[in-house]
C-alpha cells in the first residue's frame, strides 16, 4: 500500500538524503556531476529545504511503499497557481504508477486549497517526464533559460495543468 505522508520539520535531514541519492542517480543523462552537486546543495539540502519551510511557502511530502520512503514531491504556493517544484521517485519503483498517483494527490491538494492551476518546470532533455506528463494532462506553456548561480542554468519548459 502506498502512502504520501507528510514531511515534518524533524524529517527534512531524511528527506534531504533521499533526495541527494536521487538526483545524483537520476541526473547523470542530462547534467554534469558538478551541476548535480550544486544544484543538490541549492536546492534540496537540508538548509535549503528547512529555509523553503519558512520563507517560500513550501510543502513536501514522503511518497512510501510498505512503509518505506521510495520518493518525494515538494509543492509551493503561489498567487495563482500551485508550483510543483519536485516529484522524484526511486530508480527500482519507477514506471510502476508511482509519479501519476502522486499526480493524483497533488491534485487533491491543488483543489482542497483552491487552485485552478499546477504548474511545474521540467528539463527540455528530460523526455521520459515530459511523455509522462503529457499523459497526465499536462501542456507546455512556456519555455525558459533560469541562471541559478555559479555558471548553471536550468533550460526548463513550464508545464500546466488546469483543475476542472
Amino acid at each position: 500500500m502506498d502512502k504520501f505522508i507528510k514531511v515534518e520539520q524533524q524529517d527534512i535531514k531524511t528527506l534531504a538524503k533521499i533526495a541527494s541519492e536521487i538526483w545524483h542517480e537520476y541526473w547523470g543523462f542530462i547534467l554534469s556531476p558538478e551541476q548535480i552537486d550544486y544544484m543538490v546543495e541549492k536546492f534540496q539540502s537540508e538548509n535549503a529545504i528547512n529555509n523553503q519551510y519558512k520563507n517560500e511557502k513550501y510543502t513536501y511530502y514522503f511518497i512510501t511503499h510498505d512503509n518505506k520512503n521510495i520518493g518525494y514531491f515538494g509543492i509551493s504556493e503561489k498567487d495563482n497557481y500551485l508550483f510543483l517544484s519536485k516529484l522524484y521517485i526511486q530508480k527500482n519503483y519507477r514506471s510502476q504508477g508511482y509519479g501519476r498517483r502522486a499526480f493524483e494527490k497533488i491534485k487533491k491538494l491543488a483543489a482542497k486549497m483552491n487552485y485552478k492551476e499546477i504548474q511545474l518546470t521540467v528539463n527540455k532533455h528530460n523526455e521520459n517526464t515530459i511523455q509522462a506528463y503529457k499523459k497526465w494532462g499536462l501542456t507546455t506553456i512556456d519555455a525558459v533559460v533560469t541562471d541559478i548561480g555559479s555558471g548553471f542554468v536550468m533550460d526548463d519548459y513550464i508545464m500546466s495543468y488546469k483543475i476542472s
